[in-house]
Order: C-alpha cells, then sequence, then structure tokens
C-alpha cells in the first residue's frame, strides 16, 4: 500500500509520575529529514529517536515533539556546584563592601542562582526512560503511519480512476489513429486527380507518398510505450514500499510520449484527445508529489 508524505501521530504514557507526549507530523519533501525538539535532558537518546522513525519512513519531512515530565523521585540526585556558588558569595560580599550595603548573605538565595543547584538523572534511571519513552514514541508512530497509510489509500484511488480515463483515451487515439492513412490515400489520390486533370494516377508514386506519411503519423510505437507505462504505474501504486520517485519517472514517461503523439497527429480528434491526456497527467504528477 502507498502512503501518504503527510501525516500527524500523538501518544500519552505515563508511569509511576513521568509523563511523556509525543507528536509526530510529516510533509512532502525529496528526501527524509527528522528534526527533534525535545527536553535537554534526553538529548543522550536523539539518534536512536531518530532511526527508530527512520525505521518506519523512507521520505518527508518528519518533525518530533517530545515534552518529558518527571515528578518522580527515583534515581534522581541533586548536584550542588559549590565553586559556583562560593564565586556568587564573593562577588556579592565585594559589591557590599562598594556600595556600603548590609551583607546579608542568604544560602537559600544562592541556591536559587543558576547552575547552583543541578538534578541528575542517575544511569540506571536513564534506561528506564529510554524503554519507557520508547512505548509512547512507537505508539505515536503507528498512529502517524496509520493517518499515512489512510492518505496514501485515497491518493491511490483517485490515480487509478484517472489511470482509467488516460488509458480509454489512449485506445481512442488507437483507433483513430488507424484510419488516418486510408483517409490520406483518399485526399492525396483525390488530389492527384484534380491537380492532373486525369482518372489515372501513378500507383508507384502514391504507395511511396503513402509509405512517408504513415511513418511520419504512426503513432503505435508510441501507444505502446504508453501502454507498458501505464501497466507498470497500477504495479507500483499496489506496491508495499516507497515508489514516489518512481512513480513521478513514469509520469514524465507518459508526459513525453504524449507529447510526440501530439506532434505527430494531424488530426483535431487526437489533438483534443491529447490535451486531455496531459490534463489528468498533470493532475496525476501533482498527487504523485504526496506520495512516499
Amino acid at each position: 500500500m502507498i502512503k501518504s508524505m503527510t501525516g500527524f501521530g500523538r501518544a500519552i504514557y505515563e508511569n509511576e509520575g513521568r509523563e511523556y507526549l509525543i507528536e509526530i507530523k510529516s510533509v512532502n519533501n525529496r528526501f527524509s529529514d527528522v528534526n527533534i525538539k525535545m527536553p535537554r535532558t534526553l538529548n543522550y537518546l536523539e539518534e536512536k529517536l531518530k532511526k527508530e522513525i527512520l525505521n518506519s519512513v523512507s521520505r518527508g519531512k518528519v518533525d518530533l515533539y517530545i515534552t518529558f515530565n518527571n515528578n518522580s523521585d527515583r534515581g534522581k540526585t541533586i548536584k550542588l556546584n559549590t565553586e559556583i556558588a562560593k564565586k556568587y558569595i564573593n562577588e556579592l560580599k565585594k559589591l557590599s563592601k562598594e556600595t556600603e550595603i548590609i551583607d546579608n548573605i542568604n544560602i537559600m538565595d544562592i541556591s536559587k542562582f543558576p547552575d547552583i543547584l543541578n538534578i541528575r538523572i542517575e544511569e540506571d534511571s536513564e534506561e528506564i526512560i529510554e524503554k519507557e519513552l520508547m512505548i509512547a514514541l512507537n505508539e505515536a508512530i503507528k498512529s502517524f503511519i496509520d493517518m499515512r497509510e489512510k492518505e496514501g489509500n485515497k491518493i491511490k484511488i483517485d490515480l487509478e480512476n484517472r489511470i482509467k480515463l488516460i488509458s480509454d483515451k489512449i485506445e481512442q487515439i488507437s483507433n483513430i489513429s488507424t484510419g488516418l492513412v486510408e483517409e490520406y490515400i483518399v485526399k492525396l489520390e483525390t488530389r492527384i486527380k484534380q491537380l492532373l486533370k486525369t482518372d489515372v494516377v501513378d500507383q508507384t508514386r502514391l504507395a511511396q507518398e503513402v509509405v512517408i506519411y504513415s511513418d511520419k503519423c504512426s503513432v503505435e510505437e508510441e501507444i505502446t510505450r504508453l501502454k507498458s507505462h501505464i501497466t507498470q504505474f497500477l504495479n507500483l501504486v499496489n506496491e508495499n514500499i516507497a515508489v514516489g520517485k518512481k512513480l513521478d519517472f513514469l509520469v514524465q514517461e507518459m508526459n513525453r510520449e504524449t507529447n510526440t503523439i501530439g506532434s505527430k497527429a494531424n488530426n483535431l480528434e487526437i489533438t483534443n484527445l491529447v490535451v486531455d491526456i496531459k490534463t489528468e497527467l498533470e493532475n496525476i504528477r501533482e498527487q504523485v508529489q504526496n506520495i512516499e
């Protein structure tokens, strides 16, 4: 099943006072690009998180947002930065002396200064947090992929309908082009008789002109290639791998063959059908840009 590159997933997990909120969203991109926004305390997990996402996503710009509230005291240690605290005290004493303000330094006030007290998570607790975070992440990814698959299925149905319209118009072109040579023979023979004012036509010369015209206006090769591209296209939209780039290439090839038919066929009906096909191909190309 093809997947859309647009998707959103969300998950919440709580355990023993630890709360995890994860949101994943993605938009179109030529390549795979994962950006993660999370608390600094979880930075050590960044590469693992990226790998976990890339196992499920082949293409698209993915943004991962993580909110982590740790209300548990398990595995936490409070570290007092004594050296920084002493520097704060010394500077405050200097300020007191220079300004003649009463030196009334309180330890509780010092503890509120930046970098004085630091809460650290012990190594064994990091493993617990990683395990719990992965539970939340996998749940969010599941929701995220489910949305991409549902959107991809809608795109698939639309593409198949448009390809069916193109296939029908190609058959019409094939039927019309079959009678072009016979039509040309009648017109050419009639024109020769009018110009030469005779009912006798050099059949050898006529045959040569017909062969030249047939070669110039024949679109059978292009039609054959278009049908082949259509078959490949329909096979790809039923694959379970990332096929967006392959589909985009096929659309380009189909467009090229259609342009060739339009330049070869000297017929108004075929020209109109070519315009219709190109319109559908442009709609398909826009849809394909959304496929992983």
